[in-house]
């Protein structure tokens, strides 16, 4: 996709702006309206002495998202961007974000989620001032419910955590903030895979903040993250294998930046921290439909698994599938070492790349079931100690992975 090929629609002729808000989307028009509402009040409120300017990145929505972003009646000007009809994803989107911020010469671009329901003016403040105190890179920090982002907790923040040694525990949260210096960092990387121009968008651009040692840091957003929830035993869609493999992808094209990196350190906290108060709606998982999918798809798969899995691993991964759903338990010790042979056989192509992400499905779906039985009367606060113990574990294990990544 090149530049020519953006769609752009810029009817207050905006040519620079020091404070981009962008909202990227595809098929919104139903929820695109609050955020967009919100970012200017936000703008307005906290960003007064700054030129600026909404940006709705979209995908050449069908459901008619473009009227309803340009038809919010908002103080703050707006600019409709596009893919070309056909051209889908959310990193295109943020491709040509990328482009009109340094175009326009920003100095800080906030996102955020066009589904968002708990949206303040204040996030715009909360992700946006850090950059102006000589920050390149913010990341939300809000309390979910404990089901909501199951890829989050089980697989984003414990593998980057171990493999890069930064604590940022919404590192695919989607609603963040960069610098325009950032922006155009972003344009230069030649790390650019088909999974990045689609869902892999959030963790690459985390990542590549982290390993090109821009400063970072966390803001806490003051309320929950309300949103379209999904339960985690329905389709995963392919976000699961874009997120994983642009992880996966990262690490092997460049083990410098990690091999070193033995324990993790904390990203600093922008705001207050995690005492609040105000629970996220709940989130209704379906545990026996999570169990069948583990026991299907191993079942599925259990040649390329016994391709992909250290014997011993494999034994007791089909010790686990002899339980019955009442005693089911996956322990995250043996789910670590899992997801590092699991790097190993995707960087040593030992099994098809996607092959490889698809047999890591079921996996996932069984770890998942064994995390939701396990914090079923849990609080959000125990959970998320929960969440950190299993971090913990991946950190220990590194060794295990650096020994079969260099052997």
């Amino acid at each position: 996709m090149t530049e020519e090929n953006m769609i752009e629609e810029n009817k207050d002729g905006i040519k620079s702006a020091q404070m981009v808000v962008a909202i990227p989307s595809y098929n919104e028009a139903k929820l695109i309206g609050f955020p967009t509402k919100m970012a200017s009040e936000g703008l307005v409120r906290y960003f007064g002495d700054k030129t600026s300017v909404i940006i709705n990145c979209d995908n050449n929505s069908p459901d008619g998202t473009k009227e309803a972003f340009l038809g919010t009646s908002t103080e703050v000007s707006k600019i409709y961007l596009s893919t070309p009809p056909g051209v889908k994803g959310k990193g295109n989107n943020f491709k040509n974000l990328f482009r009109k911020a340094c175009e326009l010469g920003a100095e800080a671009i906030v996102c955020v989620d066009a589904d968002l329901k708990s949206i303040t003016p204040r996030w715009i403040k909360n992700l946006g001032e850090p950059i102006f105190e000589d920050f390149g890179f913010v990341a939300p920090l809000y309390v979910r419910h404990k089901y909501d982002g199951t890829i989050t907790n089980n697989i984003a923040y414990p593998m980057l955590r171990s493999i890069y040694g930064r604590r940022v525990r919404q590192p695919i949260g989607g609603d963040f903030a960069f610098s325009g210096q950032l922006a155009e960092l972003y344009l230069k990387q030649d790390s650019w895979q088909d999974a990045v121009s689609q869902f892999g968008i959030d963790i690459w651009m985390t990542v590549t903040a982290i390993t090109n040692n821009i400063p970072i840091c966390q803001s806490f957003m003051g309320r929950p993250k309300i949103h379209k929830p999904k339960d985690p035993s329905s389709s995963l869609g392919p976000m699961f294998i874009q997120v994983v493999g642009t992880i996966f992808d990262l690490m092997a094209r460049n083990p410098d930046s990690w091999k070193d990196i033995k324990w993790s350190k904390p990203t600093a906290i922008i705001g207050f921290g995690l005492g609040e108060t105000e629970q996220p709606p709940p989130v209704d998982v379906n545990v026996e439909r999570l169990y069948e999918n583990f026991i299907k798809g191993f079942n599925k798969h259990k040649d390329i698994l016994k391709r992909i899995l250290q014997e011993n691993i494999y034994a007791k991964l089909n010790e686990i599938k002899a339980l019955s759903f009442d005693n089911f338990e996956f322990p995250s010790n043996l789910w670590a070492m899992i997801l590092m042979d699991f790097v190993i056989a995707y960087k040593n192509e030992s099994v098809e790349k996607t092959e490889t992400l698809e047999a890591l499905i079921p996996l996932y779906f069984g770890r998942t079931c064994s995390f939701v039985v396990e914090s079923s009367s849990m609080t959000t606060q125990q959970a998320e100690e929960m969440i950190e113990d299993q971090c913990i574990i991946f950190e220990k294990n590194k060794p295990y992975l650096l020994k079969k990544w260099f052997e």
